[in-house]
C-alpha cells in the first residue's frame, strides 16, 4: 500500500458515522456510482430511476431527509450545539434554523446516518421526522 493510501485510510478512521456516510454520498454523486450495490463492489450508475425514487415495483427508500419539527424554548441552547455538530453551520445559521421550524435539516442521508442524527436532536428535546 503506497504511503499516500495509508494516509487516507488513518483519516477514514477518524470520521463519524454522519461523515462517513456524507463522504460515500459525495462519492457516489461525484463518480456516478451506487456504493450500494451487491458483493460491496460500486457499480456504475445504468441511467434512469435511481434506487431512491419510490418506483411502482415497490423498491426500499433509501435516502432520508432529517426535518427539525419543534424546538421547545428550554432546550434551544442544546439543540442548537446539536444542529451545529450536525450540520457544520456557524452559529447564526444555525440559530435560524433552530428559530424557523419545522425545516429540513439535512437531505439525502441514509437510514442509519439519519437515524443517528434524529436520536441526537431528540435525546437535545427537539421533535424530529425522517421524510
Amino acid at each position: 500500500m503506497t504511503e499516500k493510501i495509508s494516509t487516507l485510510i488513518d483519516e477514514l478512521k477518524t470520521l463519524t458515522l454522519l461523515e462517513a456516510a456524507e463522504l460515500v454520498k459525495a462519492i457516489e454523486e461525484t463518480f456516478d456510482v451506487d456504493a450500494s450495490a451487491g458483493g460491496g463492489m460500486m457499480m456504475m450508475s445504468a441511467g434512469g430511476a435511481s434506487p431512491s425514487e419510490d418506483s411502482a415495483g415497490g423498491e426500499e427508500k433509501t435516502e432520508f431527509n432529517v426535518s427539525l419539527d419543534e424546538v421547545p424554548k428550554d432546550k434551544k441552547i442544546s439543540i442548537l450545539k446539536v444542529v451545529r455538530a450536525v450540520t457544520e453551520l456557524g452559529l447564526k445559521e444555525a440559530k435560524e434554523v433552530v428559530e424557523n421550524t419545522p425545516k429540513v435539516i439535512q437531505e439525502g442521508l441514509t437510514k442509519a446516518a439519519a437515524e443517528e442524527t434524529k436520536k441526537l436532536l431528540e435525546d437535545a428535546g427537539a421533535v424530529v421526522t425522517l421524510k
